[in-house]
């Protein structure tokens, strides 16, 4: 009997010394994470491992970032999946599904990055210092203001910008020297951008130079048109 005794423990040592060295997540006597319910992995940026989410029964809650959220926070908020998903706290202005540094929480912009969600609204995104306001807020291609703060087109044209779209923000500077922004009372879009010597004048829907081509041409309309004036004063 006492040899058999022995016997069993030889044989089990060589299975318990397998089973250590494998994770304890892995090993077939242990319940493993269900998917469907907790996220894909737990481990790295925007999550607090270290959590249980007791909604989820899982480990791990996500990382909420505080500009995200409707409350006053000053650092990242760990959240259950079924807050999130109710969006408890959480501004409809923001994607809680992208990463945001080390939580997340990124604010709605278009896909070219011109426009943004603002108290549930989407504004223009203006060039940086195009505003003659202050901002209520940044977002990468610039600044942006609430809609019932945006700046009318006199207000621009003041400082020689017009609501013209600058490649992925809005507001195009006019020399005014050069140019006339002519605003329809308090439209934000310009009526017209006029040439001051005449040449041409662009309506708001019109085209701009584009190329370097576009800007030779209209450059060469600009000179006939300075050359006739010239030689008909000197008839």
């Amino acid at each position: 009997m006492r040899k058999l005794f022995f016997t069993s423990l030889l044989l089990l040592i060589p299975t318990l010394i397998c089973a250590a060295e494998i994770p304890f997540w892995q090993r077939p006597t242990v319940c493993k994470l269900d998917t469907t319910t907790c996220y894909p992995s737990i481990y790295g940026a925007g999550y607090e491992s270290g959590m249980w989410d007791t909604s989820a029964k899982c480990w791990g809650l996500k990382l909420i970032c505080p500009e995200a959220l409707t409350t006053e926070e000053r650092y990242p908020v760990p959240m259950e999946k079924n807050d999130i998903s109710k969006g408890k706290n959480i501004s409809s202005d923001f994607d809680t599904n992208v990463l945001n540094n080390d939580c997340f929480g990124v604010r709605k912009t278009s896909s070219d990055g011109s426009k943004a969600y603002i108290d549930g609204q989407i504004v223009n995104v203006w060039c940086m210092g195009v505003l003659p306001q202050t901002p209520d807020a940044e977002v990468a291609n610039g600044e942006i203001i609430s809609a019932s703060k945006q700046p009318s087109c006199k207000e621009l044209a003041d400082y020689g910008y017009a609501a013209v779209l600058n490649k992925n923000c809005y507001g195009k500077y006019y020399d005014m020297s050069k140019y006339l922004i002519q605003c329809n009372e308090d439209d934000l879009m310009p009526e017209r951008i006029i040439i001051l010597n005449g040449a041409m004048d662009y309506s708001s829907k019109g085209d701009f130079p584009v190329d370097k081509q576009e800007a030779t041409s209209l450059f060469n309309k600009m000179y006939e048109v300075s050359k006739a004036q010239h030689e008909k004063y000197f008839e």
